[in-house]
């Protein structure tokens, strides 16, 4: 009898579920009728996903239900409902859903919607498109979540971009007599291999090889070239709290461009991210020929410069000049980088010519995640091949 119940009681739990994931239509086929938290929940998901006689049209032609009303605080309310049966990971991808199926862009103009989101990447990138019509009311609430976003992907990412970078440093400044603790064993070795005596079965090290201590005085410079179209909204994020944290190293000087059609320098502002993300503008053309040059005209030491050029490389400006120029600069010693994005979200859809020709040019483009960059420049600082993902 145990055995029976127990069955049974595993078949509701599945039916449950399945009336949960089907939305209750008719067609649904389970018969489950749902109470207490389910049916809240299963109401959440209903004002968002569901369809019905009232559902109107969504731009791209779905229907789409009309239960959230047209309204800041019922938008409000079920952002919170929302929070109270879901976790956050799950929140984010339907305060995404909601913005892109029902166009409640526009509400999160007004400061009770700001405050009621979960906020993330993603409601960032919507802010700052947002940025330009945003009322004064609304620009204070604004800031303070964005400001709450920059502050939590500093916690998780600038300590091992720092180690990371640093280490990459030092053994960047290799010294031919180091102290005993900074032999490069590898290296050394791999130099005195013609010296090895075979009666001995030992190798005499004529020459030692060493990692130098990265001094004030010995710098790298990175520019970081950051196409802000609106695809590019997570990479724009990302890329402005890097550059932050590059710019707090004393060893790397950091220099911070954004472009659309015009070119932006926001280097000045490199000490809070949040002004950086401000000062962005994502949305319209893109012109990267433009931006290169801008950036190739203020690298003054190339041998030690590292370009990352972040873009989906949709080049609206003139490709061959382009493509010169990053051919001049990497022939001058610059060690040049493309990221076609920088965020969890891989590839975006991107010009395939453009990559090609810049990987035959030795610079090939790659989507990276923000756990994978510190790797990538640590490489790129030393003159190592990039850690590319497979996936690329």
């Amino acid at each position: 009898m145990t055995n029976g119940t127990t069955r049974l009681d595993g078949d509701a739990e599945r039916l449950r579920r399945w009336r949960l994931v089907l939305g209750g239509d008719q067609a649904d086929g389970t018969g489950v009728a749902l109470s207490g938290r389910d049916a809240a929940m299963d109401g959440t998901l209903t004002a968002l996903y569901g369809r019905g006689d009232k559902a109107g049209k969504s731009p791209a032609g779905r229907e789409r239900s009309a239960g959230l009303g047209g309204s800041a605080p019922s938008v409000a309310r079920w952002l919170g409902d929302i929070r109270t049966y879901f976790p956050s990971s799950v929140v984010q991808v339907m305060q995404r859903d909601a913005i892109d199926r029902l166009g409640l862009a526009a509400l999160l103009l007004e400061p009770e919607m700001l405050e009621a989101v979960e906020a993330d990447v993603h409601l960032v990138g919507t802010l700052l498109s947002l940025n330009k019509a945003m009322p004064e009311t609304t620009k204070e609430t604004a800031r303070a979540v964005v400001r709450k976003v920059v502050e939590d992907l500093e916690k998780r990412l600038a300590t091992r971009t720092r180690a990371t970078l640093t280490g990459a440093l030092d053994r960047s400044a290799r010294v031919s007599r180091p102290r005993h603790h900074d032999i490069d064993w590898n290296r050394t070795i791999a130099a005195n291999l013609k010296h090895y005596l075979p009666e001995y079965r030992t190798i005499v090290p004529e020459r030692l090889i060493g990692y130098g201590r990265a001094a004030q005085s010995v710098k790298k410079e990175v520019v970081l070239c950051i196409d802000q179209s609106g695809s590019m909204a997570a990479s724009v994020v990302y890329a402005s709290v890097f550059g932050a944290v590059l710019a707090s190293m004393r060893s790397i000087s950091t220099r911070m461009v954004v472009f659309d059609t015009s070119v932006v320098d926001l280097t000045d502002q490199l000490d809070d991210p949040v002004d950086v993300l401000f000062g962005t503008q994502l949305g319209g053309g893109t012109d990267i020929n433009r931006a290169l040059a801008y950036c190739q005209s203020k690298i003054t030491r190339p041998a030690e410069t590292v370009v990352v050029l972040i873009s989906d490389l949709y080049e609206g400006g003139i490709r061959d000049e382009m493509l010169k120029r990053v051919a001049a600069m990497k022939a001058s010693g610059v060690q040049f980088v493309t990221l076609l994005a920088l965020s969890d979200e891989g590839a975006p859809a991107y010009d395939r010519e453009h990559a090609a020709a810049l990987a035959a040019l030795g610079a090939p483009a790659f989507a990276c995640t923000p756990d994978l960059f510190p790797e990538v420049m640590a490489a790129a600082i030393e003159k190592r091949p990039l850690p590319i993902p497979d996936t690329a």
